[in-house]
């Protein structure tokens, strides 16, 4: 039994690729100032294409799994991190912060104020702070949060819903 295990590991796990994991709030999130208004220069500074807010909770199961299997992979740290400022938003937090207008708010009066009411939700913002794609939600795996992020990146948003789009990049293939 032992030998027939042994066999099926080696046979199957040549073909497995693993993928590296990094800690999330070090590799996917950027620091939080707390003032999105002067993240936005921030992010137009860098050139980067917008905001990624992340709304959570610490007891969301979606939300933790998102962190254990999605958000912790190399591929879409290093992608999300070239393109977007990204930060987590607690939707009981109590923390102060600045929208992005100027107003001075808490994140779970913003949470409020966007109408964001189940976790986790991933909102992009463009860099003049005006909501662009919400994917609410847990993606389903690391191939389709990719492809979400491309779809922005491209600004396949200004033209097509994301499920069209998904649609057509499948076949392609």
């Amino acid at each position: 039994m032992k030998m027939l295990l042994l066999g099926l590991l080696f046979l199957f796990g040549s073909n497995v690729s693993m993928a590296e994991t990094r800690d999330v709030h070090q590799y996917f999130f950027d620091a939080k100032m707390g003032d999105f208004k002067s993240e936005l220069d921030a992010a137009k500074q860098e050139g980067k294409k917008g905001v990624l807010l992340m709304y959570e909770l610490d007891d969301c199961p979606f939300c933790f799994r998102m962190k254990q299997t999605i958000l912790n992979q190399s591929e879409v740290q290093d992608y999300y991190r070239k393109h977007f400022l990204i930060y987590p938003i607690d939707l009981k937090g109590d923390v102060a912060m600045v929208d992005f207008k100027g107003k001075e708010t808490t994140e779970k009066k913003f949470g409020i104020e966007q109408r964001i009411y189940g976790t986790p939700v991933f909102d992009f913002f463009d860099l003049e702070g005006n909501q662009i794609v919400r994917f609410p939600g847990a993606a389903k795996d690391v191939k389709e949060f990719m492809l979400l992020g491309r779809y922005v990146v491209e600004g396949a948003y200004k033209t097509m819903p994301f499920a069209k789009y998904k649609r057509q990049e499948q076949s392609a293939k």
